[in-house]
């Protein structure tokens, strides 16, 4: 019941918000964006979903490469208490951190309606959801639309339809978090982030499943 209600308030704060820094990309990225894109170094990122984080409504399978949306989940009692743990919000982390470079992941979204996918700052709050801060930024995915979401403003994203699997990728020194097609091998939205701080790849899940795919080399040829 906890869980669902916290579902809930945390899609309140989609209907309820508006406008965000975030910029679609139809196309290639100014000359300005890509020289400055270029000129970081690349590195495959290898993550696991961190069993520490997960909030009680989530079970992780696969080897911690995936997780599974419980309505009711787990008594809240019943779970080891730790501190790392998201208490409020059907939310977790992977479990590398983000200090800098370009790394890039893909998700298998395909068994779920309602999620968010994207990184947040490693020492973000616990009693938080991802995108209602200002130290979480995410693409979602609710009531058939895309979304990009941080510090509860959200803008839609134009994605026709919902693909069986999706791109993040995140340049760290070029403060850019990017949505991408992964058919089309092209970014379909960013977000510019000036970010300072460790960051952790993040998820939410209020519906189905998602299964996590690290340790990937960037698409060839995107920008």
């Amino acid at each position: 019941m906890a869980a669902a209600v916290s579902a809930r308030l945390c899609r309140l704060a989609e209907r309820t918000a508006v406008g965000v820094s975030v910029r679609p990309r139809p196309g290639v990225p100014p000359p300005e964006w890509r020289r400055f894109i270029s000129s970081t170094a690349r590195s495959d990122l290898h993550f696991r979903l961190d069993e520490q984080t997960a909030h009680s409504s989530l079970d992780l399978f696969k080897k911690n490469t995936g997780v599974i949306y419980r309505m009711l989940g787990l008594d809240p009692s019943h779970v080891r208490d730790n501190p790392a743990r998201f208490r409020e919000w059907a939310v977790v982390f992977g479990d590398e951190k983000i200090n800098g470079g370009r790394h890039y992941w893909e998700v298998t979204v395909k068994k779920s309606q309602e999620f968010r996918l994207g990184v947040a700052e490693a020492l973000m709050s616990r009693e938080d959801c991802v995108g209602t801060n200002s130290c979480s930024w995410v693409f979602g995915f609710a009531q058939r639309r895309w979304f990009a979401m941080t510090n509860k403003k959200v803008v839609p994203v134009k994605l026709v339809g919902k693909p069986d699997r999706i791109g993040i990728l995140i340049d760290y020194e070029a403060g850019i978090l990017g949505l991408v097609d992964v058919e089309k091998r092209a970014i379909i939205h960013t977000i510019r982030v000036q970010f300072k701080d460790a960051l952790c790849p993040a998820f939410g899940l209020w519906d189905g499943e998602l299964l996590t795919h690290s340790g990937l080399e960037e698409p060839e040829g995107l920008k």
